[in-house]
């Protein structure tokens, strides 16, 4: 039993309850909540302090899984301090729950991990600021739909109505409103005097009961309640706290509920299923084609954007019109597209140019990666995925300005991002080999693991029931909770916002129970807090599914086109890359619970490859496994007589990139088909290729022998190309023979070039260069470029390439999560502070300074004080004042003095410091310890 359990050292704040643990203890704290060591704390009770800061406790409640947030809202909602067997009743009911009383001890103990609970099993405490976010009030009702206590909702209550009450419940009177209210809680706490109690009931007052006994506790009543809410009222049962506003108590709820918090608890994480099992090998090698179609997609789409890609927006980021051309290049849907466009601009492959008239562009990184090995290009693309937090869902979404999101713009980063992405992969690791999950099981496991900021299932939100189904002639309304009856007898009718109840403490209504409603609707004069403010419970509600969810389910699409994992499963290579074990077979699994275990007995998550070192061997790993997976490249291609070539697999790259200049690629797949057009040889000769070159090129890399008409085809185009020439004049024609020029001015097609003859074998143009060759290759003419020296131009493509970009750096979730160098410091600091804070001392002759002093002696005082310190070898209590006139208190243990310094021990910092003298600013003993 740690020390923060036991009774003889029982503490009595937070900061002693810190004091009590050891240095791991507190390392799993800081590591847990690094916001804490954010700066470094100077002693305990700072860490004690910035530990219950609203904004630090409402990251650690968000980071619980729903057990654990179930035991901190019942404690929440219990007494302060509260004993171990009072939470574990409130968690496991009356009846004992064995599941809830195994996962209880391991959700308590990671809430005093994280300094969210402290004390003994006798008198356990939640940080004030926890129990202030989760305890009930009108406001912001409890998760677990308990309303406020007897003694909070009688504080303004008069003493007479009290009494009336007492007497009315079959209680004595008593002579102060203090005992009345106690006697009543004891009676709402006795389960057998509240049994005799309910059994006089009447059934109509019941079914109002079993209304409001999930919450949310708060309804309405008219001025003249029926008799049903005046039995209720008349015993307590029910209590105003506003006009025309009840609610019941707290006490009465528990004992409705059977002693039980929340209606469900949740101590064991749902089980991930899985919906289909693959063999191993079919799961890695389909992982292994889409990994590869991942490389060959990517290279398309910077192919594409090779001589620069689209302008960027004014307010950052990529045009929707240029978005859809993107999609339609690569042959995807543009949610795709966009997905594509993030990856390779995580990656650093991609980015702008930074010119006036900026544009996207490959980075000269890409060329490095292009020549690296197919299964290290890989690596580097999930890799810079996993890490990322720009998440490409979101790409067309709208921002909280209602601005639309666009690919590559602002706003797209979300710091959950990697976690989730990680977590998912996790949790399909934790499956058989082969097997692939279903989706909504995986989205419930995290759902458990983290619950979403609305509360989720089991928390006190809306009631599920509706007006409709409260007026029903029998029976209950579906939605309705087990044991609500639906019908007109119970005088249930739809709340109006629970008007009064937000406002209201929990003194409303002095004067009595019998508030005024105007408007009351006769008969129906009641209601249950449909849309009660702040029902949502904490924090706070979002509609539709959880940012986490739908990052979730956008890792499971992306991973599998990413090849991570194949038809659903997790592949070697991806268990690999998040640095998992090894998988286990599913037919060696033993029967049993298997995952429906406390949390407990679970293992332990794989932990995420925090350092650059971590994640590149787990990415070396990965890319060795996938390696033998990928396809070799071919060095030949398949040629048919109908101007097409057949690359059945993938090519190398010098073929690749001749055959794409020479022919248009046709479709793609297992197999790519290549066409050869006249445009497309045309092309090859205007990058500088010959006939002959072309001819030979085919003969070498084709498997086939070169058909006739494909040879036609290429002695044709180069028969005719460069049969014109065009230079500038602003632009001129020339050819040798005159009959070809006066086809040309006598076509139609030709009106716009502004053509005229000038001599037999030239001809001038209004149109540039370039728009008269695109205008004479449209007249089905194959002209050739020319320079000033009448040599015909090579038009090759120019590569863009933006100056050396770095990958964007993704945007922290909070702190980073501290190493063990930084926590072994930071843990040697703060004990030394807390030392020095916390250490007693002699006062000194000018009197004992008060908190936060420095000790006050003169210059004679202070030399003989630390001369005889360094003779006896004691320690010393100084006051000091540095040379920027910070001042600080120390504890030092000095060793000599000489030339005015003194070198000592520095407690506080824990190292050998040297201090002039004249710094000093006084001295004290430190007071023997009485143990």
């Amino acid at each position: 039993m740690s020390t923060e359990e036991n009774p003889a050292a029982a503490p009595r704040s937070l900061a002693e309850a810190l004091r009590g643990r050891d240095d791991v203890s507190l390392a799993a704290l800081l590591r847990g909540r690094p916001d804490l060591i954010t700066p470094v704390p100077t002693d305990l009770t700072q860490l004690a302090t910035r530990a219950g800061t609203r904004a630090s406790v409402v990251r650690a409640l968000e980071r619980l899984d729903r057990f654990t947030l179930q035991t901190a809202q019942a404690l929440a909602v219990a007494a302060d301090p509260a004993s171990y067997e009072e939470l574990l009743g409130l968690l496991a009911g009356d009846d004992g729950d064995p599941v809830v009383s195994a996962a209880l001890p391991h959700a308590l103990g990671g809430l005093r991990e994280q300094a969210l609970v402290w004390g003994g099993d006798d008198r356990l405490r939640l940080v004030r600021t926890a129990r202030e976010l989760l305890a009930p009030s009108p406001q912001h009702p409890s998760p677990t739909g308990l309303g406020p206590t007897v003694r909070e909702i009688t504080a303004g209550m008069s003493p007479g109505r009290v009494q009336e009450i007492v007497a009315t419940a079959g209680l004595p009177s008593t002579h102060d409103s203090v005992s009345a209210v106690a006697a009543l809680t004891s009676l709402f706490n006795d389960p057998a005097r509240m049994s005799a109690l309910l059994d006089e009931a009447p059934a109509q007052s019941v079914e109002v009961l079993e209304r409001l006994v999930w919450g949310p506790p708060y309804g309405q009543v008219t001025a003249d309640p029926a008799p049903r809410l005046r039995w209720l009222l008349d015993r307590g049962l029910l209590l105003p706290t506003a006009p025309g506003t009840v609610v019941l108590p707290r006490e009465v709820a528990l004992r409705l509920r059977a002693g039980r918090a929340h209606r469900t608890p949740e101590p064991l994480p749902p089980p991930v299923e899985a919906a289909a099992t693959h063999r191993p090998q079919v799961v890695d090698a389909t992982a292994a084609g889409q990994a590869y179609t991942a490389l060959s997609t990517v290279e398309e789409l910077l192919k594409d954007w090779h001589e620069g890609g689209p302008a960027v927006l004014r307010a950052g980021g990529l045009s929707v019109r240029d978005l859809k051309r993107t999609a339609v290049a690569l042959d995807v849907t543009e949610p795709v597209a966009a997905f594509w466009v993030e990856l390779a601009y995580a990656a650093g492959l991609l980015a702008a140019d930074g010119e006036a008239d900026e544009r996207y562009a490959a980075t000269p990184a890409y060329d490095e990666w292009r020549e690296r090995p197919a299964a290290e290009r890989w690596a580097h693309l999930v890799t810079a995925w996993l890490a990322a937090t720009r998440t490409p869902g979101l790409v067309g979404g709208r921002d909280a300005k209602d601005r639309t999101l666009s690919a590559l713009g602002p706003g797209l980063d979300r710091s959950a991002a990697p976690e989730v992405r990680h977590r998912v992969l996790t949790l399909l690791a934790g499956l058989p080999e082969g097997a692939a999950p279903a989706p909504e099981s995986v989205l419930a496991r995290l759902r458990w693991e983290r619950p979403p900021r609305g509360g989720g299932r089991g928390s006190a939100g809306t009631a599920p029931w509706t007006a409709e189904g409260a007026r029903g002639a029998g029976g209950s309304p579906a939605g309705s909770p087990p044991g609500a009856a639906g019908t007109r007898g119970a005088g249930v009718s739809p709340a109006e916002g629970a008007r009064g109840a937000g406002g209201a403490g929990a003194g409303g209504a002095r004067g009595g129970h019998g508030p005024v409603v105007a408007g009351a609707r006769g008969a129906e004069d009641f209601s249950g807090a449909e849309g009660f403010p702040g029902a949502e419970g904490f924090p706070g509600a979002e509609g539709g599914e959880d940012l986490r969810a739908r990052i979730a389910r956008w890792t499971l699409s992306e991973a599998e086109m990413l090849g991570i994992t194949g038809r659903g499963a997790l592949s070697a290579h991806g268990r690999a890359l998040i640095g998992a074990p090894a998988a286990r077979r599913a037919e060696a699994e033993p029967e049993g619970p298997g995952d429906k275990l406390p949390v407990h007995h679970r293992p332990a998550p794989v932990p995420v490859p925090s350092s650059p070192a971590e994640r590149a061997t787990a990415a070396a790993a990965a890319a060795r496994l996938l390696a033998p997976l990928l396809p070799e490249p071919l060095d030949h291609v398949l040629l048919q007589a109908d101007l097409t070539a057949v690359a059945p697999g993938p090519l190398e790259r010098p073929l690749a990139d001749v055959l794409g200049v020479l022919a248009d690629v046709e479709s793609k797949g297992g197999a790519t088909v290549y066409r050869f057009t006249p445009g497309s040889v045309r092309r090859a000769l205007d990058a500088g290729q010959t006939a002959s070159d072309l001819h030979a090129f085919l003969a070498a890399h084709s498997r086939t022998p070169v058909p006739q008409p494909l040879a036609y085809l290429i002695d044709d185009v180069a028969r005719r190309h460069g049969h014109l020439r065009v230079g500038a004049a602003s632009a001129y024609v020339r050819c040798d023979d005159d009959a070809v020029l006066g086809e040309i001015l006598a076509d139609k097609r030709a009106a716009g070039l502004g053509l005229r003859r000038l001599a037999p074998t030239v001809l001038a143009a209004q149109a540039g260069p370039a728009g008269l060759l695109e205008g004479l290759r449209a007249m089905g003419f194959a002209p050739a470029a020319e320079s000033a020296e009448g040599d015909v131009v090579i038009a090759r493509a120019d590569a863009h390439r933006t100056p050396p970009r770095t990958p964007p750096a993704p945007v922290p979730d909070g702190p980073p999560v501290p190493d063990d160098t930084l926590l072994t410091a930071a843990l040697r600091a703060v004990r030394a502070g807390d030392l020095a804070s916390t250490t007693p001392r002699e006062p000194a002759a000018g009197g004992d300074p008060g908190p936060g002093e420095l000790p006050r002696t003169t210059a004679a005082e202070t030399l003989a004080t630390v001369q005889a310190a360094v003779l006896t070898g004691e320690a010393l209590w100084i006051g000091y004042v540095n040379a920027e006139g910070g001042a600080s208190r120390r504890v030092i243990a000095p060793v000599r003095v000489e030339g005015g310094f003194v070198t000592a021990y520095d407690h506080t910092a824990d190292e050998v410091r040297t201090y002039p003298l004249h710094r000093i600013t006084g001295v004290a003993e430190l007071a023997d310890d009485e143990g």
